[in-house]
């Protein structure tokens, strides 16, 4: 007998020692399903929040990896590594500088990353020039110009001091390097650092104290309960309004169209709140879930953003 797929995104509580890919190969043998993405790296040392897309959900990765993200990190200053943490080559040693660093200096030099600035991704990362990831490079022997990138950080705040370390928490757009961050903050204060320690306390909706560790999956699958902890592609995607399709639009929408708000049902959705770049989640007539649409305002109509095909989602996805 096959087994049924699992749709919908968990949260795993990554522990270090896992590379993000590691975490999704072995859901793959946890769950006995390929089709399982995750939401974007966590790098191997780190440990927290990584929540994975299974089945249909995998569709939804990269809407999830451009969600907001909180983080504790530990800042070890007076050590530059060429890695930006504890794991690099040390290429210099100015802790006796740190040593004498006050608690107000250190408090000004971090709380001035508030709010954002332009960040130089590091060289030991997966973004790619010409073609070829940062991090082989490196591992090369090669430094290459990286453009900064602007990155948000609506708050950023220290939990303690205890020279040379500084533990702090921050929330941070996608894109950020904490370590570049730890980095950064050492030059400021003109000693150098970098990162020892990080845990992802957020992503999004989803925090560290609910994930499942990995063995944990592993338990709740066997106990026949994994279903209670995977969060419904529906519910992850609540944010946006629900639209209907009235039974001359079902059509259009089970055929993947755009649809136009004439075929639309009225009397359930009532005044439409369309406008450039809104997205509903779109249901037919018969209250089965379709997929997401975004309205473009130059044509009057929802076009398709992400599409769940029913026979992708077994019995998930009726409403009203």
């Amino acid at each position: 007998m096959r087994q049924a797929m699992y749709h919908g995104i968990i949260n795993i509580y990554k522990e270090p020692g896992y590379t993000s890919h590691d975490v999704v190969a072995r859901l793959r043998g946890i769950l006995k399903q390929k089709k399982i993405g995750h939401t974007g790296t966590l790098d191997p040392d780190a440990e927290g929040v990584l929540p994975v897309c299974l089945g249909a959900a995998t569709r939804l990765c990269e809407a999830f990896a451009g969600d907001s993200k909180t983080y504790e990190a530990v800042l070890l200053l007076g050590l530059s590594t060429d890695t930006q943490d504890t794991s690099g080559r040390i290429l210099e040693d100015r802790s006796g500088e740190a040593l004498r660093l006050s608690h107000q200096a250190v408090r000004e030099a971090v709380c001035s990353f508030l709010g954002g600035y332009d960040q130089i991704p590091p060289m030991y990362s997966a973004l790619k020039v010409d073609g070829k990831r940062l991090y082989e490079l490196a591992r090369q022997g090669k430094e290459v110009e990286r453009k900064p990138r602007r990155v948000d950080i609506p708050s950023i705040s220290i939990e303690e001091i205890e020279m040379p370390r500084v533990r702090f928490a921050v929330e941070c757009s996608k894109g950020t390097y904490i370590r570049t961050l730890c980095h950064d903050i050492g030059e400021k204060l003109g000693c150098g650092g970098c990162m020892e320690h990080l845990k992802r306390l957020r992503v999004g909706r989803f925090a560290a104290q609910d994930g499942l560790r990995l063995d944990q999956v592993e338990e709740k699958k066997a106990e026949g309960t994994l279903e209670q902890w995977i969060l419904p592609i529906e519910q992850a995607l609540d944010e946006y309004p629900a639209l209907f399709t009235s039974a001359r639009g079902d059509k259009a929408l089970h055929n993947g169209n755009p649809c136009f708000p004439g075929q639309l049902d009225r009397l359930k959705n009532g005044a439409v709140n369309a406008f450039e770049g809104a997205r509903a989640r779109m249901y037919d007539s018969q209250g089965l879930f379709a997929g997401v649409y975004e309205y473009q305002e130059a044509r009057g109509w929802w076009k398709p953003w992400k599409m769940f095909p029913l026979n992708d989602q077994g019995e998930e996805g009726r409403q009203g």
